[in-house]
């Protein structure tokens, strides 16, 4: 065979870039540290978030406000020391000088490597939250998903990879996981110390689902739409923080190769624009009256109208009529305002129904939150009561025979003190009227402690369940004194009596005509 007639070699076939990068992409899903944590952030994720989120009211706005911040902690010390571990792999194993030679770019390896621990940290963040909201969509009684609480502890893991895998690069040593697994939790767990009123720039931060001062807003998503003006402003700053972070690791290392060394400056400065931007808005975030964080130049006002619904009702006296995400807690509720409702049915100025209301907030001094219901607590024509049940409060959790005593020895007299007028400025009949008609429904009322409304943290609570601001609350007959006496001759009298001398002279007893001596 002469050189002239030996067959001629064809030219190398190269593959297309995307599907080479794919092939990288799917050698390092393979080989990523992430894939072996994922276990461990699954577990940490119920431990600390999935049992305390599970653990609140089947309430949306609740399961996802609460959520939020413990999914974030919960991932932060694997994903973040997981990235980290990989970003100090070639240093670890010796291996730059023999990678830096090969036709893979440097940036390309980095970002492949990022991408992988990225994806697994999703996936497991992923099936969490399947399981929390298939969960609680089970038992939810009205009402949807809230997204964007779930959308921001996602967005939170690529940014916390991006951290961890800078610093496991530019710092590689076997020590540098372990010292970024510690540093991820606390400095987010730190990071709301700094908060001190609904505006403040630290609000920016992903463990923030609610005002700080308050906590989740049990009323979110339910009686007025969820107000997402937070979660963009910090899903802008995730974002923004995870490109400038990748455009410095974009960087070449070498001399001579300007133009990814461009595109990687300019990366890094649109993200810092980014994410300087979102902290700037967050700083003007102000506490809205529905308990949620409104930032004027991200909020629509077409989102501040109430929810439509169709209410829940009982079958009581006077029907108690409840918001369709709370009817878990109607039975709880029929049952503790029944006896009180049965001496007040049919009376001249007594309610024709009882409505729950949403409660409304507002930013006092000193970093303080005032909360309770807005107007009067009952109004209308036909009369309406407007209630608060204790499960919609800021603080504590309330179990339901919690919040069945709180109706019955709280919410029942004020809706009794409604009626009867009685304030601390009402006459003795008055007082001695409401505490004959709680004797009859065998309510013990509650009284307020001395000196104020009570207080939750550093936040000033409102009225009671069912009081407005500036409302009638139940005052009532101190035991011992005449107006008691004349409650227990009173309600000592058959129910048909007392009945037909309240329809006679009830609108006189509110106008304070009625005295102690007048009271059979």
């Amino acid at each position: 065979m002469t050189a002239t007639s030996a067959p001629a070699r064809s030219a190398p076939v190269t593959s297309p870039p995307g599907r080479s990068a794919a092939r990288l992409l799917r050698l390092e899903l393979r080989h990523n540290a992430m894939l072996w944590m994922m276990p461990v952030a699954v577990a940490l994720f119920w431990v600390t978030a999935g049992r305390k989120t599970m653990a609140t009211p089947p309430l949306w706005g609740v399961r996802a406000a609460n959520m939020q911040p413990t999914a974030v902690l919960a991932f932060a010390s694997p994903v973040a020391g997981a990235a980290a571990w990989m970003g100090s792999r070639e240093s670890r194993r010796r291996t730059t000088d023999l990678v830096n030679i090969t036709a893979r770019p440097w940036p390309a390896r980095l970002l492949a490597t990022w991408a992988a621990t990225t994806c697994w940290a999703l996936v497991a963040y992923l099936a969490c939250v399947g399981v929390v909201y298939g969960v609680t969509a089970q038992q939810a009684t009205w009402g949807g998903p809230l997204w964007w609480p779930a959308v921001v502890a996602g967005a939170s893991l690529p940014a916390l990879t991006a951290l961890g895998f800078a610093v496991g690069t530019l710092v590689p040593s076997r020590f540098t996981a372990p010292l970024v697994t510690i540093a991820a939790f606390f400095v987010l767990a730190l990071s709301t110390q700094l908060i001190n009123g609904s505006q403040s720039y630290w609000q920016i931060s992903p463990v923030v689902a609610a005002p700080w001062d308050i906590g989740p807003d049990p009323g979110a998503g339910t009686f007025y739409a969820f107000q997402p003006d937070l979660p963009i402003a910090q899903v802008m700053f995730l974002t923004g923080l995870t490109a400038a972070v990748l455009g410095v690791l974009a960087l070449p290392t070498g001399a001579g190769a300007r133009s990814p060394r461009r595109s990687g400056v300019a990366v890094a400065t649109a993200g810092l624009l980014v994410a300087g931007t979102a902290v700037a808005l967050a700083g003007t975030g102000r506490l809205d009256a529905q308990g949620m964080i409104a930032i004027p130049a991200l909020h629509d006002a077409a989102s501040d109208r109430p929810l439509r619904y169709t209410p829940v009702c009982s079958h009581t006296a006077i029907p108690v009529c409840l918001n369709p995400a709370y009817a878990s807690y109607l039975p709880a509720t029929e049952t503790a305002l029944a006896p009180t409702l049965d001496q007040l049915a049919g009376l001249p100025g007594a309610p024709a129904r009882i409505s729950q209301a949403a409660v409304t907030y507002q930013q006092g001094r000193d970093n303080s939150v005032g909360f309770g219901l807005a107007g009067l607590p009952i109004s209308g024509t036909p009369p309406v009561f407007h209630l608060l049940l204790p499960v919609e409060l800021p603080g504590p959790a309330v179990t339901t025979s919690e919040l069945a005593a709180q109706l019955r020895s709280i919410t029942g007299p004020s809706i009794v003190a409604s009626v009867t007028g009685d304030n601390p400025g009402a006459s003795q009949a008055q007082h001695a009227v409401t505490t004959a008609l709680l004797m009859a429904a065998r309510v013990v009322p509650s009284h307020l402690p001395a000196g104020g409304t009570p207080t939750i943290g550093n936040s000033v609570a409102g009225p009671p369940p069912g009081a407005g601001a500036g409302s009638e609350q139940y005052v009532g007959a101190a035991p011992g004194s005449p107006a008691y006496a004349a409650a227990t001759r009173f309600a000592a009298r058959p129910a048909a009596v007392r009945r037909a001398w309240l329809t006679r002279h009830l609108a006189a007893l509110r106008a304070g005509r009625i005295s102690l001596g007048q009271l059979p």
